[in-house]
This record gives C-alpha cells, structure tokens and sequence, in this order.
C-alpha cells in the first residue's frame, strides 16, 4: 500500500466518534475505477453524532481493515490490492480535495461531500483535487471554511466567463468575476477560464505540463496549447483533440486551496467545456475532457481501435 494511501485510509475501526451533534446534509460516495463504477447505497444515509470520515463509511457500508486494524482493505467487499497487473487502494476526498489526514482524524462538516474511491495508482500516488464532487468546494468550502471565490478569465465578457460565472451564482454562489491575476489571492479557490495557451504558466496550472505524477490530471496539452492528449490510467496517449477540445480539472499545491480549470485548446474548446461546468457532467469524475463529440471522463476509458 502507498504511502498516500496509508494517509487516506489509515484508520481504526470505530475510533473517531465523538458526542457532539451530527452533521447535516452529508454526502457519501463510494466508487471504484476512478468513479467509473459507484457501489450501490443504501436508502437513507446514516449519520451518528461527530462523525468522522472513517466512521460515516463503517456506518453505512461493509469494511475490512487490515494490519491490525490500520487500513482499510476492502469495502463492500471491493478489495485493496492487484487488478490487471496494477496495484489499487483506496482513497478519500472530502469536498474535491484530497485527505492529507487519516479517515479517523477527519471530522464531517454539515454539507461534506465524502468520496471515496478505489483506483490505480501506478502514475500518481496523489490526486490533489477532483472535480466530481462539485458544487464542492464553492459550495460548502474547505475543512468547513467558506473560501471567497473567483472567476479569472481571458475575457471576461465572453461566452465562457459568463457561463461559468451564472452556473455558480445560480447555486447561491457568489463568485467574483476579474481578468487573470498572475498574483492569484493565495486564500481563494479559483476557476480559470481561458484557452491553455493563456493560462500554462499560471501558479497551480503549470503542473499539467509534467502529467499525472505531478498535477493528478490525466490529460496533456502539447508545447504550443493547440493539442489535448487524453490519458488511460496507466498513462498511455488513447487520443488527441487537436481543435475545439476542452479540459475542467482542478489541482492543488498544499496548503493553497485547489485551482480549477475551464479550459481548452482554443475558444471553442474553452467554450465547450464551460457548457460542462455543471453537477451533471461532472458527477464522480476526476476530471473531463470535452470535444464535439460530448464529455469524456478522465483517465479516459475509450476502447483502442
């Protein structure tokens, strides 16, 4: 087991659970393949005084641990372990961001959307931040802590920035909309808007440039920004939009909060993937991949051939 997955998933059975009052309108998600698969749920979520994320999975799903209780090896009877030759554990995001703590030391906020996912880990140890649990975190923020947010854009009248910035306003999210700051408020989750050529330099962006191993993103803009090479979970090239292909992703340089981004190889790319920045298109995906075609999830699953 990695060592991240010592960190998301160290736990003691029933340790954590405290006497205080329960959180409200939690969400818990469990899935395997990088969201690809959800484990089916029960009914009615159940919830139990100060929950923690360790506790909130034991009470409403099957799990084994294991080395004496230390990690968690399966759940549901999904085990940790070897599939297809790769090494898969299970990890946990609480609002898109992922745990740097272990399951029993995190405790649920009303509002939590709880993640957990079973996956390969062959190119990345760590995938900072995802986007499948949107509209976390504008929503309901960090650690339980609001963050202001702002939209940054390439034009801030365009068609994207305008998208983007209603879909959040219409979740009751008061998002500011600006141009691109190089100096980015370190203490606000930003959304950048702009075709990748406009935004690769960008502290929190640049990371893509190096692939999954550093940004958790499995997709690749080519040297120029006009070329998206969409990845597989062993990181292997399946294709490439070469126009009018657009990326949503967020990552993270702890301890700053999460950047997303909207992005693409062009405007029409960009623009494409502000019509995907809703729950629907994002819903349990690490990150998506939009071309004429529609959305595509990411790491991509396409068949070869």
């Amino acid at each position: 087991m990695s060592c991240v997955a010592v960190l998301g998933a160290v736990a003691l059975a029933g340790c954590g659970l405290g006497a205080g009052p329960a959180p409200s309108a939690v969400t818990l998600v469990v899935t395997s393949g990088f969201g690809a698969r959800v484990l089916h749920a029960a009914a009615a979520l159940k919830v139990k005084g100060q929950e923690t994320a360790m506790s909130l999975l034991q009470r409403n799903y099957p799990v084994a641990t294991g080395d004496g209780g230390g990690f968690v090896e399966s759940v549901d009877g999904l085990s940790a372990g070897q599939e297809a030759g790769q090494s898969v554990d299970w990890f946990y995001y609480v609002n898109g961001v992922e745990a740097t703590r272990g399951a029993d030391a995190t405790n649920v906020h009303s509002g939590d959307r709880i993640w957990w996912d079973r996956h390969d880990w062959s190119q990345t140890e760590t995938v900072p931040a995802v986007v499948g649990s949107f509209p976390a975190p504008f929503l309901n923020g960090i650690e339980g802590k609001r963050l202001p947010v702002r939209v940054e854009c390439a034009s801030v009248a365009g068609y994207a920035c305008r998208t983007v910035t209603a879909r959040l306003h219409a979740l009751g999210i008061a998002a500011s909309t600006t141009t691109i700051a190089r100096a980015g408020a370190r203490q606000s989750l930003r959304v950048l808007v702009a075709p990748w050529a406009g935004i690769e330099g960008e502290l929190g962006a640049q990371s893509l440039d190096y692939g999954p191993r550093a940004s958790g993103v499995y997709a690749r803009f080519s040297s120029d920004g006009r070329a998206l090479t969409l990845l597989d979970q062993t990181g292997g090239s399946v294709q490439t939009l070469r126009s009018s292909g657009g990326l949503i992703a967020a990552t993270r340089r702890a301890p700053d909060p999460p950047v997303w981004l909207v992005t693409g190889t062009d405007g029409e790319g960009v623009e494409l993937a502000a019509r995907a920045f809703d729950q629907r298109a994002l819903q349990n995906r690490f990150a998506v991949a939009v071309g004429p075609a529609g959305a595509i999830a990411l790491p991509d699953r396409t068949p070869s051939g």
